[in-house]
């Protein structure tokens, strides 16, 4: 599956979007506040974005919930359905543009678009890209039990199952390793 740089870039804010929700209602909100929003943006290089408020930062938490049933979604036909309902409500407007000192490439969502309308413009694309190509199943949540950050598999073989097997994955496999050394001395 070839994936340009602008859906990359698009796929790495939505990954990390849907990553600022918090797991549990102990857990802090990853976006507590508009200069935590602010800094989102700048940190993701969202191009056209103006001042942002209280009234966007809400926006944002909308869209991001909705981008957190899209990784949850099992079934590629109901992410379809919420995927074009994200794209629909964006009013996106599809145009090429080489700013920044990036070559061509599309944005989808509308001159003057909402930051939260510019996330689900193009964010929703980059997921769309992976419905119609059959690769739905890429979009996963990590699988250790004390982590369900959410992550794109991009690997060959489909096989990636933890967001960072630095952490994560390090994490279970030293862990299964001291259960079987316990098990086989004790």
């Amino acid at each position: 599956m070839l994936i340009t740089h602008d859906t990359r870039c698009a796929l790495d804010s939505v990954v990390d979007l849907v990553n600022t929700v918090p797991e549990d209602d102990a857990a802090a909100d990853g976006l507590p506040d508009v200069q935590a929003l602010a800094d989102f943006v700048r940190s993701h290089q969202i191009s056209d974005v103006g001042v942002l408020s209280e009234f966007d930062l809400s926006a944002v938490r909308k869209v991001r919930g909705r981008f957190a049933a899209i990784f949850a979604a099992t079934d590629p036909r109901a992410a379809a359905g919420m995927i074009n309902e994200l794209i629909a409500a964006a009013g996106t407007t599809p145009r090429l543009t080489d700013h920044d000192g990036y070559d061509w490439h599309v944005h989808y969502f509308a001159p003057g678009a909402s930051v939260a309308d510019h996330l689900a413009a193009d964010c929703g694309m980059a997921l769309a890209f992976f419905v119609v190509a059959g690769e739905q199943e890429r979009l996963r949540r990590c699988e250790a039990p004390d982590c369900r950050r959410a992550f794109v598999d991009l690997s060959r073989n489909r096989s990636r199952r933890y967001c960072d097997s630095r952490t994560c994955g390090n994490r279970l496999h030293v862990a299964a390793y001291r259960a079987r050394r316990k098990e086989a001395t004790g």
